[in-house]
């Protein structure tokens, strides 16, 4: 028997993920001789003389700012996909400081990402925080062009990054400290970033085993944290950890959980007080959690064997009635809620692609 409350759910990803997109924007194509990633969009095409390849840039290591999945989500759909990725984020003693974590990396490997671990060169200061940070457009084109060479998967490409965090730990350092001295904004100790690099340094095993652990630790503060943005009907929060062939751990955190006889709900809930929908970053960003837990095989909790639906869950305290991707009536819904044409065609995409994939999409009434 599943007993009520916290689940602790256990799931496995076998070799290929099998996904496809519909929502991804068209990606505007940049010459790479004039390329900088400062000054390009947040997802777009890099052209080397007839080589393509899609580019997202994250503008924080952390997951949660800035919608980085949204950005990941669009290119998706493009051969050689790379995550431009900062190792760490100092916006100054009175802001934020967040460090790339093995997870990231990790999970970008089981969507077939190739992520270019970089740092910050440079910013400007303002209200005592440093804003506008830059990174070495140099050594980004530099990366880009080792991807073009590469003929190994994103897998092994992540890993031989890892492997050189330290170095870039210590240009990081150089870079802020620089940073600090030009815009007078005091940062964050340089202890930090040196009990980072040390965990690095000793091996990228033991980095893993580490930053595994902030990764669990931060899955059980977020299981006690209801979001704004989130409106939730069924079981508490419940903790996931997902397998795949490739050794690799993640831990995940869902939104909500409901067990019907032997069948396990895995909702990714996003909320909105102000639309009739969500925006289309926050569906995006739900619709990357869909693409894992579509995929999910060997599916337990508390030990016992489940079958598992993947399911998005859209609400709004504005919208009237309900619709389900796998029923109800388009067009009633549609004048009932007075839907613009941008929304219409917003709901017909993530519709078609939940049922291309084999999930489920619900919107409703926020209660």
């Amino acid at each position: 028997m599943i007993r009520r409350g916290i689940l602790d759910i256990k799931g496995h990803i076998k070799c290929v993920i099998k996904y496809k997109t519909y929502l991804n924007e068209p990606l505007k194509c940049y010459d790479f001789a004039s390329f900088d990633i400062n000054e390009s969009s947040a997802a777009c095409f890099v052209d080397d003389n007839g080589y393509l390849c899609a580019v997202s840039k994250w503008v924080s290591p952390k997951r949660t700012r800035s919608y980085p999945y949204e950005r990941v989500y669009n290119t998706l759909d493009y051969p050689k996909r790379i995550a431009v990725i900062p190792i760490v984020k100092d916006e100054g003693l009175k802001g934020d400081r967040d460090f790339i974590q093995w997870d990231t990396v990790s999970l970008m490997s089981l969507l077939g990402v190739y992520v270019i671990l970089s740092y910050y060169c440079d910013a400007v200061a303002k209200n005592q925080k440093i804003t506008n940070q830059k990174f070495d457009n140099d050594y980004i084109k530099l990366k880009i062009k080792e991807i073009e060479e590469c003929h190994s998967s994103a897998l092994h490409w992540n890993l031989e990054e890892l492997k050189n965090l330290s170095k870039l730990v210590e240009k990081s350092k150089k870079s802020y400290a620089i940073i600090e001295s030009e815009s007078g904004v005091a940062l964050h100790s340089a202890k930090g970033l040196d009990d980072f690099q040390n965990r690095i340094d000793i091996e990228l095993c033991e980095f893993m085993n580490f930053s595994r652990t902030k990764a669990q630790k931060a899955q059980l503060r977020e299981l006690n944290v209801i979001q704004p943005k989130e409106s939730l009907t069924t079981i508490s929060k419940a903790r996931i950890t997902i397998s795949n062939h490739l050794g690799g751990l993640y831990y995940f955190t869902v939104d909500e959980t409901l067990v019907k006889r032997d069948t396990l709900f895995l909702i990714e809930s996003k909320h909105t007080r102000s639309a009739i929908l969500p925006s289309k970053s926050d569906i995006k960003d739900g619709l990357l959690k869909m693409i894992l837990y579509s995929n999910l095989r060997d599916i337990t909790v508390s030990g016992k064997a489940l079958n598992s639906v993947a399911v998005l869950n859209l609400t709004s305290s504005k919208i009237a009635g309900k619709l389900s991707s796998n029923q109800g009536d388009n067009q009633n819904f549609a004048k009932q809620n007075s839907l613009s044409n941008a929304d219409k065609k917003l709901i017909e995409g993530v519709f078609e692609e939940a049922q291309k994939n084999g999930f489920t999409v619900s919107i409703r009434n926020a209660q």
